[in-house]
């Protein structure tokens, strides 16, 4: 997880990510985060955020932000992603959360996107499970949005959203069949996942 800390090392070096590409309802969350590199600072545990328990997500969560040099958390709403579609909502997110430190790195590390900055960046193919700092973006991105969906789980309880987060699952597109969409539908993501009893 530090090898490409280490290709960069004697710099001060962030990472990006993002959480919830994929669902049909809620924000794009991106997270930007530099994380200390010294030894005895590595924090136990910190990997791709898919491959860990809630429980283990939330804990490495308080550690991250307790730890970290510096970090920021954006949401890019459903309907900037209607209107400019995803990948473009989640690169305004990413460059949104590097603008917002108050630290500006020499080298910033993401997984996958490139992004308009005039920061030497480094895009990783599943960043995510190589880097340290972005492992520890991703973990904020997905705890922080997995918070949110769940106080929207209460304004919206027919749909799900403590279970599913948003994501297409059967039981959410069932109630997008019985209930049609609420007001934090992406509506373009509907149209594709809901072909017949369409709500659109």
């Amino acid at each position: 997880m530090l090898d490409y800390e280490k290709k960069y090392q004697g710099g001060l070096i962030a990472g990006i990510d993002e959480a919830g590409r994929g669902p049909l309802a809620g924000p794009v969350v991106c997270a930007c985060v530099i994380m200390p590199l010294d030894e005895d600072k590595i924090i136990d545990g910190i990997n791709d955020s898919k491959k860990l328990s809630a429980k283990k997500r939330e804990e490495l969560f308080e550690k991250i932000i307790m730890t970290a040099i510096d970090y920021k958390i954006v949401e890019i709403d459903h309907n900037i992603i209607d209107e400019i579609n995803i990948l473009n909502a989640t690169k305004m997110g990413m460059k949104n959360a590097l603008e917002g430190l108050n630290t500006k790195p020499d080298i910033v590390l993401i997984d996958a996107v490139k992004i308009d900055t005039d920061i030497l960046q480094d895009n990783i193919i599943k960043g995510d499970a190589l880097s340290y700092n972005i492992a520890s973006a991703s973990i904020l991105a997905k705890v922080y949005r997995d918070r949110l969906m769940q106080d929207l789980d209460k304004k919206f309880p027919e749909y799900g959203f403590t279970r599913n987060k948003g994501y297409g699952t059967k039981e959410h597109i069932l109630a997008l069949q019985n209930h049609g969409f609420s007001e934090i539908h992406r509506k373009t993501f509907i149209k594709k996942f809901i072909v017949k009893d369409a709500v659109v």
